[in-house]
């Protein structure tokens, strides 16, 4: 109940939903009764999938937790892919990297090697009239046993638009052993915020990243296409905060796994995560329907997101 001129009535139930799953264990992000994403906070079993992988890929289909699928797409697809018998180890958008240093010992995070990240079980959820939260808190846990990092992921997905919708990231790393560096596949390739999304037809891949004398400077990309269970195109955009270390993160793409990211730090380093000052890196997924936008669209896009940032720094 609520007070409205000092009389009781009926509170109105949010439009936005973040509610634990009865059944899954995990958390999900509702609107109006509609999906819009899954995160996967309880640790994640191969189950009955392990058959379906090769014997030499089975390394890899490990329990997994901290990753986001599905993603749904406004008209209900599965814009994002879990479990693919080529790479078991993808899974969904995820953040990770495939090289962790912790001393002179070499983890993956990515590939899920040596070091998982791993539910604390301190979570809060928010719910609203305009936007849906999740903050959840996991340790990176060294040979599953000794914790080495602290990660705090902050997931809010916001109402959708005539313009699609957006779910934004802002993911805090603090090192809990000194010692702990991370760097991309080889220091050249992958790593970061990771993005496995569903096979497309009819793909584009978009990248933009503006010179390095324009003000403001926007980087974003873009995976398009029809995804399963669409009719229409629709797509994925993502946008980096220009807040992030290193801005902005070069950007890496594999077309036939339907994958496109920014990737962190930059090629030819190892960033060492610190006990004093977590790594804060801050992007903006973008959901729209229709195929690739236009530079105008993602920039309003981008507009829009740095004012959500600049408020929600405020309040931090």
């Amino acid at each position: 109940m609520a007070l409205v001129g000092g009389v009781a009535v009926a509170a109105e139930a949010p439009v936005m939903l973040a509610v634990s799953n009865a059944v899954s264990g995990q958390i999900e992000i509702s609107e109006a009764g509609q999906p819009v994403l899954r995160y996967n906070y309880r640790t994640v079993e191969p189950g009955e999938l392990l058959a379906k992988v090769t014997p030499n890929n089975r390394k890899y289909a490990v329990a997994r937790s901290d990753y986001i699928h599905p993603l749904y797409g406004l008209n209900g697809e599965d814009l994002t892919r879990d479990w693919a018998v080529d790479h078991p180890h993808h899974r969904g958008i995820y953040w990770a990297w495939p090289e962790v240093m912790f001393g002179e010992e070499l983890g993956d995070l990515h590939a899920l090697q040596k070091v998982f990240a791993r539910p604390t079980g301190k979570v809060r959820l928010a719910s609203g009239a305009d936007c849906a939260q999740i903050e959840a808190e996991n340790q990176w846990l060294w040979a599953d046993r000794e914790p080495i990092v602290s990660e705090v992921a902050l997931i809010r997905a916001y109402r959708a638009t005539e313009q699609g919708r957006a779910v934004d990231l802002t993911l805090r790393f603090t090192a809990l052993k000194e010692g702990v560096t991370l760097a991309r596949r080889g220091m050249a390739h992958y790593g970061g915020l990771n993005l496995r999304l569903a096979q497309l037809q009819g793909q584009t891949i978009a990248m933009h990243t503006d010179p390095t004398n324009a003000v403001p400077r926007r980087a974003w990309s873009d995976v398009s296409g029809v995804f399963p269970g669409g009719r229409a195109p629709a797509g994925v955009t993502v946008l980096q905060d220009p807040g992030n270390p290193e801005y902005p993160g070069e950007y890496y793409q594999e077309p036939q796994l339907a994958w496109c990211q920014p990737t962190f730090p930059t090629s030819g380093m190892r960033f060492a995560l610190s006990p004093a000052k977590p790594l804060v890196l801050r992007f903006r997924v973008w959901v729209h329907a229709g195929g690739q936008p236009d530079d105008a669209a993602v920039a309003k896009v981008w507009s829009d997101f740095q004012a959500a940032a600049t408020k929600g720094a405020e309040h931090e």
